[in-house]
C-alpha cells in the first residue's frame, strides 16, 4: 500500500537528501578509492553541519565549545561510518546522537580541566615545598622550595609559563585559556603538559 504523505513535496525532498546523506556515509565507510571518502565526508559536512552546530550549541551553550564538539563529532563520523545502518535509523538521527554524545563528553572533561590542572600542579608543589620535614610549615625549608619553584618557572618558555601560571593561578580551563590568549585549543593544552613535565623534572632536581 502505498504511503499517502509520498506525494506530499515535503517528503518527497526530505527522503532523497536522506538518500544522499546515506550515499555519503557510504563512500566513507568504503574508502573505495583515493581521496573520495576525504570528498564525501567534506560534502557531508557542507550539507549538514549547521543542523548538527545547533545540536552541539543547544548542549554545551557556547559557541566555540560547540566547534570544538562539532570537529570531534565529524573525526568520529569518520571512524565509524562503516557502522552506520540506514535500515536502523535516519543519517540525521544517527549524526545528531554522536553529536549530542561528543557534547556531553566535553562537558564532563571541562568540569573536570579545572580540577587535574590544579591537582597536577599542587601535587608537584607539595612534593617539593612540603618535602620530608615533620613540620611542612618550616620556614627555612618552605622559603627555599618557594625559589625553587619560582626558578622553575622561570625557565620555562615565556608564553608557556604564561599557560600554566594562569590555569592554576586564575583557575582556567582549557578552553578559557585558549579563548583568552587567541590560542588553539590544541596548543594550549599541549603547554600546559609539557610546562607540567618540565617543572616536575625541574622541582625533582631541588628536592
Amino acid at each position: 500500500m502505498r504511503n499517502p504523505w509520498q506525494d506530499n513535496p515535503r517528503f518527497m525532498a526530505h527522503d532523497l537528501a536522506d538518500t544522499e546523506l546515506v550515499q555519503l556515509l557510504d563512500r566513507i565507510a568504503t574508502r573505495a578509492r583515493p581521496g573520495d571518502a576525504e570528498a564525501a565526508l567534506r560534502s557531508l559536512y557542507d550539507l549538514t553541519s549547521s543542523k548538527l552546530y545547533g545540536v552541539a550549541l543547544r548542549v554545551v551553550g557556547n559557541r566555540e565549545w560547540a566547534e570544538d564538539v562539532l570537529q570531534d563529532a565529524y573525526l568520529n563520523i569518520w571512524r565509524i561510518a562503516v557502522d552506520y545502518r540506514a535500515s536502523l535509523s535516519p543519517p540525521m538521527a544517527w549524526m545528531g546522537v554522536i553529536v549530542r554524545s561528543r557534547a556531553l563528553d566535553f562537558l564532563r572533561r571541562r568540569n573536570t580541566e579545572r580540577i587535574d590542572t590544579a591537582v597536577e600542579l599542587d601535587d608537584y608543589i607539595a612534593d617539593t615545598v612540603a618535602g620530608d620535614s615533620a613540620d611542612p610549615m618550616d620556614t627555612s625549608q618552605a622559603s627555599e622550595q618557594a625559589w625553587a619553584l619560582h626558578e622553575c618557572l622561570r625557565k620555562l618558555e615565556a608564553r608557556q609559563r604564561e599557560v600554566v601560571s594562569l590555569a592554576y593561578l586564575r583557575d582556567l580551563s582549557h578552553s578559557e585559556l585558549a579563548q583568552q590568549l587567541k590560542l588553539p585549543l590544541g596548543t594550549v593544552k599541549t603547554w600546559i603538559r609539557r610546562g607540567l613535565e618540565q617543572l616536575r623534572g625541574c622541582m625533582a632536581r631541588f628536592a
